[in-house]
């Protein structure tokens, strides 16, 4: 079945009996006689063919997998939080194939242009000496950027990537309302929604002959390839970080053209080249694909309190070292007053007619074009000249004449008058309406098209498809891609069968052979070790919330030394590595309701400082971070390890049964997550550092427990030891060995120095060692580095413990030798953290003092 295809429709109980168009404004499915347009028909046939239940389930099986995918974008000062769903209509727009070959034709042509000025403006700019563009329009421009005049990219192509927002006018025709040159985004969203729509719809789009859109990001890659002239350059895609509107889409593009994800600290400028800083030391960085503005790429000649560029950027892209896409300044030609100008510029500079026409636009820095806005304001709509409205945020600044009081009239007629060239007037936008699924039914949605094209060579290839967005309210008044707006697939159709060709299958003619190296950048480094310490303190949290709610459940909690185990295990849930004060945790007796209130708080209470709700959403911010080293199972586990603690609700009393349910599903998960990360992990230096963040807050937190529990007093008497073997998961492990209760010198050896057990110390240092004489080396003289001494004198301490020594007690029930011990091994793994994150986070001199303290602590009286 071809989408193509020419079907009349007439059934009037199908999908369109309750469809209703706007009168005047133009409808991208039904057409002013009233029938659907051809090139719909075959589609709405193949959705009246499918069950209804099967349709009524799209929209919940898009939302699903948006979950699952973890597809997000962030709307400053939105209410819901900084990380916000993306809004998937199911329902694509389609569009026949004799207007897709005028739009890549348009959009090829106006790239062409646009990367024309450019090269004049920031080379010979002949443009402004022949009066074919005023002055004021480049030099008043804040995205015009004198630093980065003369700076020629390879081949003068300035724009690597270029958008254009596209409406339809009410006959038909469409029309550019916005050029996107700084940055273009959305092309990974576009590609988002092609994955979740064709799963959505895999019949209909299987058999519709739809356009694919890989060959458009094969050709993206190519040409960043290409700019570098190396067979196997190194690109790195820069992002402002994970505040940004869009950071979904930076690390779904650098996962999906395989770039490392990268901020501006993560490079640095050494002699006028641009390095990564990784794991392994630093790295020659060829080509960027920057998704940051130019003004804050580089504090020392744009933006001076910009953190989120590279200092030197700009000389280094002087020097010829490396290539930025798109072009730094390239921002420039967005400017909303140019487009007045550009029939003018393309017959001067293509000798050629515009394909694509824009909407009428008069720049109010001309006297005839000010006059002309004045005379016609309630015609027009009124805009500073230099703005640019971002992915999915409202257009901020524009006023519709029409709207205005006398007062407000006049006052901006005042302004243009006096400052005229700061404003632009433009002809107001009526937007077509496409059809949407809204509560089960088709209704008419106004829709706006961003489109991309990407250089290839001497040409631009443009994608066959792109972005829609659809308006959630019924007005046809342009809207920018305003916030709260939603989205859409784009199915360009063919005459003719498509290919099912995927960037992720492509075979190059002589493949590249790579193991995993030392080029893991290193924030990425150190995002992956936090995410392995706040997993494992997460789940030990929920063990000891489990442990808690056991002894409830089968002690008395009124008896003294149930209370006190009951006080210690709240106190280490309140107070995560405070040793001291668990050790002298002496408090009054808790009654069983005041116990029951903390549990739940801990377990329910979202703003419970340090319980499961706010440990789990810190665990969800980590893999946020490092969703672009993660694996689609990983992030998906997490995900819903996190949707499931939003969707609970603080409970009116404590129910032990429920409570328990929900721990352990939680537990679940985690562990989930944590064979994902041992069975299905890559053994990359990203999974090093991952492990070793886990083994270190697993080895620290066992130590605390065996400290603050057995340092002192009676803990067989007291029933300590049940609990750390239910808290370390050992018991199956004790019984099988010993056929008597937990006595200390036992437990003391199962989980302080046996090299066996998953749980103890012993085994923790023993991952550790192995992990620190896999990561690079910095300095060869050294026999051993800094944190391979430290592991060892870790281990070399434990070893040689003598647990039955240990284990016993002076006259005051106090066990100075243990106390020691496990001082010095906590005190000597927070010193290896520190080590770590210093000499592979932040490149830090280390120097010899932090090896020698840590040194000391085993080896001075």
């Amino acid at each position: 079945m071809s989408l193509s295809a020419s079907i009349p429709f007439d059934e009037p109980d199908g999908l369109l009996s309750e469809y209703r168009t706007v009168n005047g404004i133009y409808d991208e499915l039904v057409g002013v006689d009233g029938r659907n347009r051809a090139y719909w028909q075959a589609f709405i046939d193949g959705m009246q063919a499918l069950p209804p239940d099967e349709v009524a389930q799209h929209s919940e099986t898009a939302l699903r997998l948006i979950r699952q995918h973890g597809v997000t974008y962030n709307v400053y000062g939105d209410p819901k939080g900084e990380q916000r769903p993306w809004e998937l209509d199911t329902l694509p727009l389609v569009i026949p194939e004799h207007e897709w070959l005028l739009l890549e034709r348009g959009l090829k042509q106006r790239a062409t242009l646009m990367n024309a000025i450019l090269a004049d403006i920031y080379g010979p700019q002949t443009l402004i000496k022949d009066g074919v563009l005023p002055a004021a329009l480049v030099y008043a421009n804040p995205n015009f950027h004198l630093p980065c005049h003369g700076i020629v990219p390879p081949y003068e192509t300035f724009l690597q990537i270029y958008a254009a927002d596209l409406a339809r006018a009410p006959d038909g025709r469409w029309w550019v309302f916005n050029d996107r040159t700084q940055a273009p985004s959305g092309a990974g969203y576009a590609l988002e929604n092609r994955v979740i729509t064709a799963q959505c719809l895999s019949d209909l789009f299987r058999d519709g002959q739809v356009h694919r859109l890989a060959h458009f990001f094969q050709a993206l890659r190519e040409n960043l390839r290409a700019l570098s002239g190396k067979d196997d350059p190194r690109i790195v895609l820069l992002t402002p970080g994970p505040l940004n509107e869009t950071y979904f889409e930076h690390a779904f593009l650098a996962r999906y053209l395989g770039y490392p994800l990268v901020e501006g600290p993560d490079l640095t400028v050494r002699d006028n080249r641009v390095y990564l800083k990784t794991v392994g030391g630093l790295q020659p960085v060829d080509v960027i694909l920057r998704r940051v503005d130019t003004e804050w790429c580089d504090p020392l000649e744009l933006r001076p309190d910009s953190t989120l560029g590279i200092a030197g950027l700009v000389e280094a892209a002087r020097a010829g070292n490396v290539t930025i896409a798109n072009a730094l300044g390239s921002g420039l030609v967005e400017c909303t007053a140019l487009m007045g100008f550009l029939p003018g510029l393309c017959t001067h500079l293509l000798g050629e007619e515009l394909i694509l026409p824009h909407i009428a636009t008069w720049w109010c820095g001309q006297e005839s074009a000010r006059e002309y806005v004045i005379a016609n304001l309630d015609s027009m709509v009124v805009a500073r000249t230099f703005r640019t409205p971002t992915l999915v945020s409202a257009d901020a600044g524009q006023v519709l004449g029409s709207e205005l009081s006398a007062t407000e009239r006049e006052a901006l007629i005042a302004r243009i008058r006096q400052r005229g060239y700061e404003y632009v007037g433009q002809e107001p936008i009526t937007l077509s309406t496409a059809p949407a699924w809204n509560e089960g039914r088709l209704v008419a949605r106004p829709m706006a098209l961003r489109m991309y094209a990407t250089a290839l060579g001497d040409d631009y290839v443009v994608m066959p498809g792109g972005l829609t967005r659809i308006s959630e309210n019924n007005s046809t008044r342009a809207m920018s891609m305003q916030r709260g707006s939603g989205s859409k697939d784009t199915w360009v159709l063919s005459s003719a069968p498509v290919d099912s060709f995927s960037l992720l299958r492509h075979e190059e003619a002589s493949p590249v052979l790579r193991r995993a190296g030392d080029d893991l950048p290193s924030r990425a480094a150190d995002n992956m070790y936090w995410l392995g310490r706040y997993a494992e303190r997460t789940e030990n949290a929920m063990r000891l919330l489990r442990s808690l709610l056991t002894r409830l459940a089968e002690d008395s909690v009124q008896d003294a030394n149930a209370n006190l185990a009951v006080q210690k295990l709240l106190y280490m849930l309140a107070h995560p590595g405070d040793v001291y004060g668990l050790m002298r945790r002496r408090g009054r007796t808790l009654s069983a309701a005041r116990i029951e209130q903390r549990i739940q708080a801990y377990l329910f209470d979202p703003a419970e400082p340090n319980g499961i709700p706010q440990l789990i959403h810190t665990v969800n911010r980590a893999a946020a971070l490092t969703r672009d080293r993660l694996s689609l199972d990983a992030w998906r586990t997490l995900d819903q390890l996190h949707q499931d603690a939003l969707r609970q609700r603080p409970r009116v009393w404590l129910d032990i049964g429920d409570a328990s349910a929900v721990l352990n599903d939680m537990l679940r998960t985690m562990s989930a997550f944590s064979g994902l990360g041992m069975e299905n992990t890559t053994r990359t230096q990203g999974w090093r550092f991952l492990d070793m963040g886990r083994r270190i807050e697993r080895a620290t937190t066992m130590a605390g427990l065996l400290r603050g529990l057995l340092s002192t007093g009676d803990p067989e008497r007291q029933g300590f030891l049940d609990r750390l073997l239910e808290l370390a998961d050992s018991f199956m492990t004790y019984r099988a060995r010993y056929v008597s209760a937990p006595r200390l010198v036992q437990v003391l050896d199962l989980l302080l120095v046996d090299e066996s057990n998953p749980r103890s110390v012993a085994f923790q240092l023993d991952a550790l060692e192995q992990h620190a004489a896999r990561l690079p080396r910095f300095n060869d003289a050294l026999d051993r580095s800094p944190e391979q001494r430290q592991i060892l004198s870790c281990q070399a301490a434990i070893r040689l413990a003598n647990v039955r020594a240990l284990a016993h007690a002076d006259s005051k029930g106090r066990r100075a030798d243990l106390d020691t011990l496990l001082a010095r091994v906590t005190s000597a793994l927070n010193d290896l953290s520190e080590t770590i994150g210093r000499h592979y986070f932040s490149h830090a001199d280390l120097g010899r003092h932090t090896e020698a303290a840590s040194l000391r602590r085993f080896f001075e009286p």
